[in-house]
């Protein structure tokens, strides 16, 4: 899995991969009122392929954020991409009674994925056999993330302050966590109002993970300001590591997609170290004699321009 010119952040991997995609795979979900559909994305060759399972955030689907998927499996992973009930490719009204639920239908679908790995191993041509189930990571970015991060272990608290059912998974192993929200402590009215599962305990999230934060990310869902993103390193116990991107807003620099309208920070050169840096991590994370991670934060910490700054405990 490792490669030697993984090592340097600022610079293009290797060669380009084939990709190999399939979508819609449509996972039956009679309890959710809606089937589950997924895209699934590996390298055409390659086996003992570890698995990226990524949420995506508010209104999007399984066909955003191909800058990271298409990356990730260009460089050796089976990316699975579910389609949330909040996406605007279903059009599920507001008033719909499955809303007030969603947060909570969103972690079952990433469940229902680690389920179903054998349907969706089938259902890409090729890569049947490939498939490394004891090395799967999640992933996601902003709700997407939030949702990853309770099969990490954080969970969510009640009215009262107390932490809610123990979500985790333990066939993950690692996570990746994007633009993150943190403690609700500090939601404004609104949020705190209709948005009751916004108030994480970090302090079950044991699972090794890379927690990604804009220093210029300012919510209108907190009264703090861009440190608010930082809050589930600060509060979350074990292996952690915090990628702080300077000048990054909520898309960090472009993820979402590419030339997505609502990217109000646009920077390939921050979206290609969001790709090196999480690569490189979930390779030495999945595979802890890879050492790639190492070298690539010694590559940011030696830039002589740095992006960001990364911390680690």
């Amino acid at each position: 899995m490792s490669d030697s010119n993984t090592t340097n952040a600022h610079e293009p991997a290797f060669a380009p991969t084939t990709v190999v995609s399939a979508k819609p795979v449509v996972l039956p979900a009679p309890d959710r009122g809606e089937d589950l559909q997924v895209r699934v994305s590996a390298p055409a060759t390659g086996g003992n392929l570890p698995v990226i399972v990524f949420s995506h955030g508010f209104g999007w689907s399984m066909n955003g954020y191909a800058p990271l998927a298409d990356f990730w499996a260009a460089h050796g992973f089976v990316v699975v991409q579910p389609t949330h009930l909040d996406s605007r490719t279903l059009g599920i009204p507001h008033e719909d009674p499955r809303t007030p639920r969603i947060w909570r239908i969103r972690i079952e679908d990433l469940t229902r994925v680690l389920d179903e790995l054998d349907v969706l191993e089938a259902s890409v041509p090729g890569l049947r056999g490939r498939i490394d189930r004891s090395r799967i990571a999640v992933a996601g970015h902003s709700w997407g993330a939030q949702t990853a991060s309770t099969l990490l272990g954080a969970r969510v608290l009640d009215s009262d302050g107390v932490p809610g059912e123990d979500l985790s998974d333990p066939r993950v192993t690692a996570g990746v966590l994007l633009a993150l929200t943190g403690l609700g402590d500090d939601l404004t009215p609104f949020a705190a109002e209709n948005l009751p599962f916004l108030r994480p305990s970090f302090g079950t999230m044991t699972t090794p993970a890379l927690i990604v934060a804009g220093d210029n990310d300012r919510s209108t869902l907190s009264t703090r300001g861009p440190d608010w993103f930082t809050d589930p390193y600060t509060h979350s116990p074990g292996d952690k590591s915090l990628l702080t991107l300077f000048g990054a807003e909520h898309s960090l620099g472009g993820i979402p997609g590419y030339e997505v309208a609502e990217t109000t920070d646009e920077s390939p050169a921050r979206v290609a170290l969001i790709q090196q840096l999480t690569t490189a991590f979930l390779r030495t994370a999945l595979h802890p004699e890879d050492t790639g991670w190492k070298a690539a934060v010694t590559a940011l910490e030696n830039a002589p321009d740095p992006l960001g700054k990364l911390q680690s405990k």
